[in-house]
């Protein structure tokens, strides 16, 4: 029973470190994931408190699991999991059978996995939460109960100032697909599947096949057997990029940057009216001397054309803008405004609003290799 109770508590406690920490490292990723619920809830107005909630959650579950792995003051902390665990599965329940969130973020943009499959997957962590609350009098830590409280506590302070440290600045590991080095323009043609479904006529009996193997060119078959329905599963459909790229008419302009064989410059800011002015007026500068040197520096953005417009005049911004959707645009660098180098496709380098280079420091380092 010893081996039982020691293998619950290290398997959930992996699953609480590992969570915790990829949603904490990305918190920016997490807030926005907190606004999807706040808004499918209707309780908008605790969109404000979206990103102290995002440090809190996170740092506890890390916590939680860290209690949990190291056998730290279990006896207390698992008062804190069975009822969180409660909540959340019954949170999951209604994204699983009524889709209010289309992607509830537990494992952040680490592991994506459905909302039904995060039910489940919350259902077998209470399986293995509730024997241990049961056994919870039989955990012996190696530490005295003040020293586990010490060592909890300093783990919190750590990685919340680490998740704070993200949010400034840009996530210590990028799970995105627009992580640098990676060619965001490639993408590879798989083949799709047609599946077939026909009924006997006599029995009633369905049968799937893959087409095109399955005796269609058979007469005798064919007058027993009637076609029903098809599906298609194209995996086409949940890879590369989603960026669409449009100009001020609407036109599409997305290869013209994606494609661009030389360096060029992609500042983002999905929403002008929120992002921050200062990283604007800071990167003037480089966009000079990028122009006058011939690099093609452009934003993107998701706002209206009068908003742009408006913002142009009132910052004397002169670079092109482009619009794209916000999601795509959130995706690509957490930072509003963010700065991404690219050439033929590929992500050479990302930047946040707090960490803009010179001009110099990014010929110096890239443009001339």
């Amino acid at each position: 029973m010893k081996i039982l109770r020691n293998i619950f508590r290290i398997l959930v406690g992996l699953v609480f470190v590992y969570s915790g920490f990829v949603k904490g490292i990305d918190p920016l990723g997490t807030v926005y994931r907190m606004d999807d619920y706040f808004v499918a809830f209707n309780i908008p107005f605790f969109i404000p408190f979206s990103l102290y909630l995002t440090i809190f959650l996170c740092t506890l579950e890390f916590l939680l699991g860290i209690s949990l792995v190291f056998n730290l003051w279990i006896r207390k902390t698992v008062w804190v999991i069975l009822p969180l665990m409660i909540f959340f599965t019954i949170l999951t329940f209604f994204d699983a059978f009524f889709n209010l969130v289309p992607d509830c973020g537990c494992f952040g943009d680490a592991l994506k996995i459905t909302n039904m499959q995060t039910f489940i997957k919350n259902i077998v962590l209470i399986a293995l939460i509730l024997p241990i609350f049961a056994w919870r009098m039989k955990f012996r830590s190696l530490l005295s109960s003040r020293s586990d409280l010490v060592v909890l506590l300093i783990t919190a302070i750590v990685f919340s100032t680490l998740s704070i440290h993200c949010y400034r600045h840009l996530p210590l590991i990028d799970f995105m697909s627009w992580k640098v080095g990676k060619k965001v323009n490639e993408t590879e043609s798989l083949p799709v599947t047609f599946y077939v479904t026909y009924k006997n006529r006599l029995t009633g009996e369905k049968k799937e096949y893959v087409s095109p193997n399955y005796p269609w060119n058979d007469s005798v078959w064919l007058s027993n057997w009637i076609f029903t329905s098809q599906r298609v599963v194209d995996p086409n459909l949940s890879q590369g990029t989603v960026l669409r790229i449009e100009d001020q008419h609407g036109a599409d302009y997305t290869s013209g940057v994606l494609d661009n064989p030389d360096y060029h410059f992609i500042f983002v800011a999905y929403d002008l009216e929120k992002t921050n002015l200062e990283g604007f007026h800071k990167i003037l500068p480089l966009y000079k001397k990028a122009m006058f040197d011939g690099y093609s520096f452009i934003c993107l953005t998701n706002s209206l054309p009068d908003v742009i417009k408006k913002f142009r005049m009132d910052n004397g911004t002169a670079f092109d803008y482009y619009n794209s959707d916000d999601v795509a645009l959130k995706t690509m660098v957490r930072s509003s405004p963010g700065l991404i180098l690219m050439k033929d496709g590929v992500v050479l380098a990302k930047w946040g609003f707090r960490d803009f280079p010179t001009y110099d420091q990014v010929s110096e380092e890239y443009l001339k290799k």
